[in-house]
């Protein structure tokens, strides 16, 4: 089996492909390295192509033919749900413009198994109680609007007989399997924590008073290296008799427990062996004070359960903090 990872040089996507390879499947990438890094995928066939440029279906095509392609992973897009509340227009044509470029390409070469990257932030405001699969996709920020759209145009494609697709709804993930395969940017709570200790300054929590056991955000952390498994076995779900319904499913990817951003703080000071001072900023507007997985569905429908602790995602990445 040859899998295609687009966006697999970033740091999700160089997971996927190291546990693609680890797997025993041939994987190649499409990457335009605005984000990624080459080195994350040295010795995995590389095509460097904007996907969001429409003229690129043809070379695409020709590299998934060329390739021997039988699936797409389709991880290419922005991601900052802050900057596309500011930059909406470029979101839509970056996030959904990309998967058209693919689906289009894969039309021609004659591929139709899909697993697209999709997000919790679907969602947008939850409750306290782990969300389904089931529960009302409203997005608050135009990041998640984006991956909504997305999971419609290939529920679309799908329908047409065209593809078939599991979308996976990450929760919020971080961690690392290897240091060459680190997070480089400090857009989530882990790295954002680890980068402010590192340079002797105390982590930030937004907000106290939220209504959750201890007063902060209640977020569902999942490893990376349990999200790239995850993808293992939504590609195999898609080649089984009972695959996708439909010709299309969605699969929230999380662990099915929340941890508190103060937790969290706490749970790295244990990772150190030290106490973490920290200071209190006010929250910011429209945060969502609980957001968890229900991961009853991906368990019963792909057999994945996350195995790694949030321990061990601070100890994969809190190596030389001081």
């Amino acid at each position: 089996m040859s899998i295609l990872v687009t966006g697999g040089a970033g740091y999700i996507g160089g997971h996927i492909v190291r546990e693609l390879t680890r797997a025993g499947a041939d994987a190649a990438v499409v990457d335009d390295l605005s984000h990624g890094r080459a080195a994350r995928v040295e010795g995995t066939p590389l095509l460097r192509l904007d996907l969001a440029d429409g003229a690129g279906v043809d070379a695409l095509a020709r590299f998934m033919a060329e390739r021997g392609v039988t699936a797409v992973v389709h991880m290419s897009a922005l991601k900052r749900a802050d900057e596309s509340t500011v930059q909406p227009a470029r979101y839509y044509q970056q996030n959904v413009g990309q998967l058209a470029t693919v689906l289009l390409a894969m039309e021609q070469a004659g591929v139709h198994e899909l697993v697209f990257s999709s997000s919790a932030a679907v969602y947008g405001q939850t409750g306290a109680e782990p969300v389904p699969e089931t529960h009302p996709t409203e997005p608050i920020n135009p990041y998640g609007a984006t991956k909504l759209a997305g999971e419609d145009l290939v529920r679309w494609a799908a329908r047409a007989g065209q593809v078939r697709a599991v979308a996976l709804r990450y929760f919020n993930v971080a961690g690392t399997a290897a240091p060459e395969l680190a997070d480089v940017e400090t857009v989530n709570l882990v790295s954002i924590l680890v980068d402010r200790v590192g340079r002797g300054l105390r982590p930030v929590v937004l907000g106290d008073e939220h209504p959750t056991p201890d007063g902060t955000c209640v977020r569902d952390y999942v490893h990376v290296a349990d999200l790239a498994r995850a993808h293992v076995r939504a590609l195999a779900l898609l080649g089984e008799p009972g695959g996708p319904d439909e010709g299309f499913e969605a699969l929230n990817v999380g662990t099915g427990t929340g941890t508190s951003v103060l937790e969290m703080v706490r749970a790295l000071g244990a990772v150190l062996g030290r106490e973490l001072p920290y200071e209190v900023a006010p929250p910011r507007p429209g945060d969502p004070a609980s957001v968890v997985a229900s991961v009853d569905r991906i368990a019963e429908r792909a057999g994945w359960r996350a195995e790694l602790t949030v321990e061990d995602m601070l100890r994969s990445v809190a190596e030389g903090v001081a």
